[in-house]
């Protein structure tokens, strides 16, 4: 596969391959793709691994991801943007922002985290509202750290409630499967059904391999009946819906550790469509390189913080520059409110600072590709 480009340091640089004509192939396609799902659900995490750099900020608390931030993967001809936004948090006061990424979308992805007990029998009522008010939009729903879950049976029942057992116009039923026969290539049926209907060619034992249940597993799917296309459903009918009958596939995956990216990433791939790429090749995305760089901190900051400290922080970048080997020097100020939450900040002894200085700059290295050093300070707003 092709290298993804790194993300240019030098701002000038980045704001004139954002500006520059699309490299357009001979036959460009072009897939708009919207990630949706309630808060850590995982979509960064999955829009990074799918454009193979870290340049959105990832992290267990809410509202990380701050700006419009837009990524773009380009594969050979074929080019797969995020509209807008990366689906931020779903909640009230955030809707707009997936309702305008969704409103520009090709397709879909709905994120869902199972192993939060708590919520993964059900969609978030944000998400089932977007659905239902784009009915017309391809779906597919993406069931997230399946490496967490101890009990790998409950992804059907866990599948079944969130797609209301239709997948594709053909109802999901549940069958025992044979023990399979080590020697045949057959498939657990959910495998089976998750092949149906999609497109691809030759590829399709590689491509579809473990993206469906477990092999190990004792239930499965097959396909049986036929469902009605989707029609638009009024906020009444959201009451007790708990699933999503109109979803064209199921994905099962671990983003974090990148298992089965690649599957779902073919996937899109193949659901692109013929039309001009809106950016130059060598565009991951659309943040500046000083954006990226303040996200990463940040999330670093709320990674190691309590939770109220790191929303006070202002972030001050003093040095941006070149050094002699092509190396890039950062420094950075953090100005906090009080003096108790510099010294958190700090830590005993610098080791928070310091935890933070070096997990930062290894990202910055990874999205940027080059060496970078980075300083941090922190001083109490006068």
């Amino acid at each position: 596969g092709q290298r993804p480009p790194p993300v240019a340091t030098d701002r000038e640089e980045q704001r004139r391959l954002l500006q520059n004509r699309p490299d357009q192939p001979r036959s460009p396609r072009v897939l708009r793709v919207a990630i949706i799902g309630a808060p850590n659900a995982g979509k960064s995490t999955l829009s990074n691994q799918l454009l193979g750099r870290k340049v959105f900020p990832v992290s267990r608390k809410v509202h990380t991801t701050r700006c419009k931030a837009r990524g773009v993967v380009t594969h050979q001809d074929t080019q797969l943007v995020s509209p807008a936004d990366k689906g931020h948090n779903l909640d009230e006061a955030m809707l707009t922002d997936p309702w305008d990424s969704m409103k520009h979308a090709d397709l879909v992805l709905v994120l869902v985290d199972v192993s939060d007990h708590w919520t993964r029998n059900s969609l978030s009522k944000e998400v089932l509202k977007c659905l239902s008010q784009f009915p017309h939009i391809p779906s597919v729903l993406v069931l997230n750290k399946v490496d967490l879950l101890k009990k790998k049976f409950l992804l059907l029942e866990i599948a079944t409630d969130l797609t209301e057992g239709i997948v594709n116009g053909k109802k999901l039923e549940v069958k025992s499967a044979l023990k399979q026969d080590s020697s045949s290539s057959a498939k657990s049926p959910l495998q089976e059904n998750k092949v149906t209907g999609s497109p691809f060619g030759q590829e399709r034992n590689q491509a579809q391999e473990g993206s469906g249940l477990d092999r190990s597993s004792d239930v499965g799917v097959a396909g049986t009946g036929e469902a009605q296309g989707p029609k638009p459903h009024g906020p009444e009918d959201l009451k007790d819906t708990k699933g999503w009958p109109h979803f064209q596939e199921i994905f099962m995956l671990a983003a974090l550790r990148g298992e089965e990216v690649d599957t779902l990433k073919r996937y899109l791939l193949m659901q692109a469509k013929p039309g001009p790429w809106e950016f130059h090749s060598d565009v991951l995305t659309n943040q500046s390189p000083q954006e990226i760089c303040d996200n990463i901190i940040r999330e670093k900051i709320l990674e190691y913080l309590p939770l109220e400290v790191p929303y006070g922080v202002t972030q001050v970048t003093e040095i941006w520059e070149e050094g002699e080997c092509g190396e890039l020097l950062i420094v950075q100020s953090f100005l906090v409110p009080r003096e108790s939450h510099k010294r958190m900040l700090i830590g005993r002894g610098g080791k928070v600072i310091s935890r933070i200085a070096q997990e930062a700059g290894q990202d910055l290295m990874n999205a940027f590709l080059c060496d970078v050093r980075l300083k941090l300070k922190v001083e109490v707003k006068s």
